[in-house]
């Protein structure tokens, strides 16, 4: 039985897309259990509210405003972690953007290349710089936030989906090459969120009708337990089920 609160004191934890919607509940649920948040957002206002709210619930974070577009700027936050804690307990690879609803012949190449350059590039910039990091703590966990779509592949959703099909094939690689270690690697799917993202995809849904983000990233903080054996496995958070990759033979 999964532990739905583990204890993360003492445990430093990574957060991108730190100001706003799940990102933003899983850094301050994760704070709360007392782990020291290192929170990444493009906007220093929505880390500032998000600090605040930290530090009015006894927790502590580290603030770092950071475009995930700035590749080298997510290596220097790796050394950064290295030179001052020398470790990694937790990342939580979250932010991303939807990018068109278009038919994938109508998608432009600018708009094409920023899903990319954010959702996978980025995230795997982060995967390169932290895995020593993660290697070095006794529990290392890392947390992929996917989508259902990535398996679905609905029409229109073709390079949202292929983002997250792509994230999700580097997450289970990942997992595969730490399979002997100490580090466990997952993705999840968050599922339908009461969040902007979910309204810029659905705009006439009513936002009343979904979880909130805060109740989905209750789902999701789990996996940063100690006690996670899974790796390289899918999370569904709306079902609270693992589900098993279909793998060769």
């Amino acid at each position: 039985m999964m532990d739905m609160k583990p204890d993360l004191s003492g445990r430093l934890a990574l957060v991108t897309g730190a100001s706003r919607g799940i990102g933003r509940e899983i850094a301050l649920q994760m704070a709360a259990l007392g782990a020291h948040v290192i929170a990444v957002a493009r906007t220093a206002g929505g880390l500032e509210e998000l600090d605040d709210e930290i530090r009015a619930g006894g927790g502590e974070a580290t603030l770092v405003p950071l475009d995930l577009r700035d590749f080298d700027g997510i290596d220097r936050l790796g050394g950064a972690i290295h030179e001052r804690w020398g470790k990694l307990d937790i990342l939580v690879a979250n932010a991303a953007i939807l990018g068109p609803i278009s038919p994938i012949g109508h998608i432009k190449a600018k708009d094409f290349d920023q899903v990319m350059a954010i959702n996978v590039t980025a995230t795997w910039r982060l995967m390169r710089t932290t895995d020593p990091l993660l290697r070095e703590s006794d529990a290392g966990r890392v947390i992929v936030m996917s989508s259902g779509s990535a398996h679905s592949c609905k029409p229109f959703w073709g390079a949202y989906s292929a983002s997250k099909a792509t994230v999700e094939a580097l997450a289970r690689t990942w997992a595969a090459e730490a399979q002997n270690t100490p580090l466990r690697i997952n993705s999840v799917n968050p599922g339908a969120t009461r969040t902007k993202m979910r309204a810029q995809a659905m705009p006439g849904e009513d936002p009343e009708t979904l979880p909130t983000a805060a109740e989905i990233a209750s789902k999701i903080v789990p996996l940063a337990g100690s006690g996670i054996t899974e790796t390289g496995k899918f999370w569904d958070a709306p079902t609270e089920k693992w589900l098993d990759y279909i793998r060769p033979a």
